[in-house]
This record gives structure tokens, sequence and C-alpha cells, in this order.
């Protein structure tokens, strides 16, 4: 109960308090840690259906344009740095995150 506490003070401080979470059946959300947070704050847990991320279409549509965008910029900085296969430019693209 006491890392619950911890985990707790640590994400509202920065994200405030939720009233309803939206899962894909991840186990982090359903271990025993996360069901005592729900219990402290009485936050409700709902999950997706299998292989239907409609519910969470945003999230998952945000996801996958970030993973297309990392990917060509990797591609274009192998290109530019193919001795070493990095690219020092990736820290233009954190502000975009």
């Amino acid at each position: 109960m006491n890392k619950a506490i911890v985990i707790l003070n640590k994400l509202i401080s920065h994200k405030g308090l939720f009233k309803n979470i939206i899962s894909d059946r991840d186990t982090k959300l359903t271990s025993d840690l996360w069901k005592n947070i729900q219990n402290l704050f009485g936050t409700k847990l709902s999950f997706t259906k299998p292989y239907h991320p409609q519910p969470d279409f945003l999230s998952e549509r945000m996801i996958q344009a970030l993973e297309d965008m990392i990917r060509r910029f990797c591609a274009y900085g192998l290109e530019l740095e193919e001795s070493n296969g990095f690219t020092h430019y990736f820290g233009t693209i954190i502000p975009a995150l």
C-alpha cells in the first residue's frame, strides 16, 4: 500500500486525478498495486475489447504517427551518418513529442 501512495503522489502532482482509465488489458494496470490505487481514489478501470482499439482511437493514432515520424527521422539520420548509424539531430524531434 505504501508503494501505491508514493506512485500516486508523483502521478497526481504531474497529471491530476483520473476518474476513468481505459486500458488494453495491460497486466500492469491489473496488478494488485493498481487495484490498491484504484480503491484509494475510486478510479474506474475500463478495458477495450481485444484487437479492437477503437475506444482508444486518438491515442492509438498518435502513437502510430509518432512511430512513423521517428522511423523516417532515424532513416534520414542513418543516410547522413552511415559510419556510426546514429543521428545527432534526434534531439530536434523531442519537442514534437
